[in-house]
């Protein structure tokens, strides 16, 4: 495919780009490289928005797993720069996102993988990386120019000319090779990929699961129960690969349009729909209508943190995912944002009791990340 080979030539400028006069792959002190700890920087630094306030970490918080921060009420969208304008999707985790494929078509299963953002738009995280910065309804830097004079104002000039010598920031297109370059090596550090949940000391024998999120792993597995694991295997790969809870695939999950979303009300500067608006996922990057509604299959790790839920954020909690998937085609539901191409395997009336949904939430809950094992 074209994109393909887009990806390549974009690899090969990057990596040239890598050649540093220091060696980049020695660790600093907190364990990061030295392009991972400048992306760091970068990641948290409020100065580079549009106005200045606002930085990568504002929407995706270390503390909420890397998505927006909660609140009570939910914002269902972030705020950008310009406090009056939103974005149309909820705040995904950046955690994991080192491991999204690029958008394929798997031909066997007839289904697309992989894609960053939820829609699939971006191939990988370098090209993932700069987006935010200039979306006008998020950080809102109104070209790679002002982007440029930003990083020289900030003082990052020493720090990449240590990286790239002496292409460091001299234009804008190198400029945007770069900045996307150590952002996307910091979301490949082990801060954003521990793999240190509860769970992940039960899969190399350190813990024991509790009797409850016992019953809930098998409920979570059980392909007449709840069967989570058809789209969020829970299992070791056959590359010893920790899993990652989502096979990277696409769905329509019949899921509300969110009514308390702001974007409806923007500007039709940045919506012309105003409250027409339908968001088609997939369908939208690929121009196929039988991908409308579709979004990427998310990573259930450190769900518990991530509130709120779908790509509209129209659900608050965890209980009303779990009660939504169990009920949708049994009890009155407000009508799909897209019908079309609705899953009707997997959910909709999977006839879980009360309990059983508060055992496969206990056991969601032993996906957050910082967990310590007793040793005594």
């Amino acid at each position: 495919m074209q994109f393909r080979a887009v990806i390549l030539i974009f690899l090969f400028i990057t990596m040239s780009y890598g050649c540093s006069r220091d060696n980049t792959t020695l660790l600093e002190k907190d364990g990061l490289t030295a392009q991972q700890a400048l992306g760091k920087r970068l990641f948290f630094d409020t100065r580079l928005s549009e106005p200045e306030g606002q930085s990568c970490a504002s929407c995706h918080n270390p503390e909420a797993a890397f998505s927006l921060p909660q609140q009570t009420p939910h914002m269902p969208v972030s705020a950008g720069a310009h406090k009056q304008r939103f974005g149309n999707r909820n705040t995904p985790t950046i955690q994991y996102a080192a491991y999204i494929p690029a958008l394929t078509y798997d031909k066997k299963e007839e289904v697309y993988v992989g894609g960053l953002f939820l829609d699939g738009r971006k191939n990988s995280l370098e090209f993932q990386a700069s987006g935010p910065v200039l979306n006008p309804v998020e950080m809102a830097v109104p070209s790679p120019q002002v982007l440029r004079h930003k990083l020289l104002s900030a003082g990052y000039e020493k720090d990449f000319q240590k990286l790239f010598g002496d292409n460091a920031l001299v234009n804008n297109e190198n400029t945007i090779s770069q900045f996307s370059l150590v952002l996307a090596a910091y979301q490949r550090s082990k801060e954003l990929n521990p793999f240190s949940s509860k769970y992940d000391a039960y899969l190399t024998g350190k813990v024991k699961l509790t009797e409850q999120e016992s019953r809930g792993l098998k409920l979570y597995e059980d392909e007449d129960k709840g069967n989570c694991a058809a789209c969020h295997p829970s299992k070791i790969g056959d590359n010893k690969q920790p899993p990652l809870f989502t096979d990277f695939t696409y769905d329509n999950l019949g899921v509300p349009a969110n009514p308390k979303n702001p974007f409806y009300t923007q500007s039709k500067q940045y919506n012309p729909d105003g409250k027409d608006y339908v968001d088609l996922g997939l369908g939208s990057v690929l121009n196929e209508e039988m991908q409308n509604g579709k979004f990427r299959v998310s990573t259930l790790r450190n769900i518990a943190k991530t509130a709120p839920f779908m790509h509209n954020g129209v659900f608050e909690t965890l209980e009303e995912v779990m009660d939504f998937y169990n009920t949708r085609d049994t009890k009155k539901w407000p009508k799909p944002e897209v019908e079309l191409n609705k899953n009707t395997d997997e959910l909709g009336d999977l006839k879980l009791t009360e309990q059983e949904i508060e055992d496969i939430i206990a056991f969601l809950n032993t996906l957050t990340d910082g967990y310590v094992v007793n040793k005594l």
